[in-house]
């Protein structure tokens, strides 16, 4: 079996970058983290939590419309305030839908699948493009 030269020189290259992908550049010497006692004798300052509390803004604005605002006051107050709500721009009904199947899916909002379409519907009728 021969191998051409170009096979060769890609072979080399390619056992030369996992070689150093594995073990490191030779030049590169990393020193080894100090042990914790030798940073508290250093005198640098050591990394502290501290437990904060946060004091939220509170609203008692629920969404108007009585009956057709339930399940939307049921599930989103929880996260969002009305007022947040209904001074976003008037979008189409399928944008409303994407928003708000990424506020259940990607952001985990306990809210469950039969009422998303309720939801839906009342941010379409209330702050649809119109």
């Amino acid at each position: 079996m021969q191998i051409n030269g170009a096979a060769l020189g890609f072979a080399v290259a390619a056992i030369a970058g996992l070689t150093l992908a594995f073990i490191g550049h030779p030049a590169v010497q990393l020193p080894p983290p100090p042990a914790p006692a030798a940073v508290a004798s250093s005198g640098a300052t050591a990394f502290v939590l501290k437990s904060v509390s946060v004091d939220l803004p509170t609203s008692t604005e629920v969404f108007p419309g009585g009956a057709t605002a339930e399940t939307i006051n049921a599930n989103c107050l929880s996260c969002h305030s009305a007022g947040m709500v209904l001074t976003q721009p008037n979008l189409p009904k399928a944008a409303w839908h994407g928003i708000v199947d990424k506020m259940i899916h990607a952001y985990k909002a306990p809210v469950d699948d039969g009422e998303m379409t309720a939801i839906v519907d009342y941010l379409a009728t209330t702050k649809g493009s119109k």
